[in-house]
């Protein structure tokens, strides 16, 4: 799959959670379409888990090995997201991928993808090539009491990049949707400075 790696950023707009950055990018992916063909054709097993408590309500996910991660074009378009997103002198590196995929009627829980102050980050690509309002599928961003404070729409080929330890959710599409929901999650850690 190939895609435009050069050029401008595209538009974002910025939300904050409590003092944390939650970065909307769109028109990063133009080929979403070709990401949900693949997709199509990917094993997907029932063992992914919000948090320990909710291990009983596995969630679909296909893992995708960082050496292969980091010769796809959507790599690239990450770290240059990323690129704006951090601090100055801040680099990173993945340490985990994978596509989750959800239907009507999945369980979906709130959670963290770190603990509080790792100074993690989560790339979130929404792999679609059409979605509409009516269909759900939103992303929900919540702060300490529990309040919806953001909710990311899914679009094709959007991405959501927003710090780790920020209490949210993916939910899963409404009944009137009948094509998967699509998310590919990039974590990735803070390198030590040299």
């Amino acid at each position: 799959m190939s895609a435009d790696i050069t050029g401008a950023l595209p538009h974002h707009r910025e939300v904050l959670v409590e003092g944390r950055r939650v970065r909307v990018f769109d028109g990063y992916l133009p080929n979403a379409a070709e990401y949900v063909a693949e997709l199509a054709k990917m094993p997907f097993t029932r063992t992914e888990v919000a948090r320990p408590e909710t291990a009983g309500y596995k969630h679909w996910v296909s893992e995708l090995r960082i050496e292969a991660l980091l010769r796809q074009p959507i790599m690239a378009l990450t770290h240059r997201a990323v690129k704006g997103f951090a601090a100055p002198g801040t680099a990173y590196r993945p340490y985990r991928a994978y596509t989750n995929v959800a239907g009507y009627g999945d369980m979906l829980f709130t959670h963290v993808d770190c603990l509080p102050g790792q100074g993690e980050l989560t790339a979130l690509w929404y792999l679609c090539d059409r979605w509409d309002l009516e269909w759900g599928g939103e992303t929900m961003f919540f702060d300490a009491q529990g309040d919806a404070v953001c909710a990311v729409t899914p679009r094709p080929g959007r991405l959501v990049v927003f710090d780790g330890d920020i209490v949210h959710v993916g939910r899963p599409p409404n009944r009137i949707c009948y094509v998967p929901r699509y998310t590919f999650a990039i974590k990735l850690e803070r390198m030590a400075a040299a």
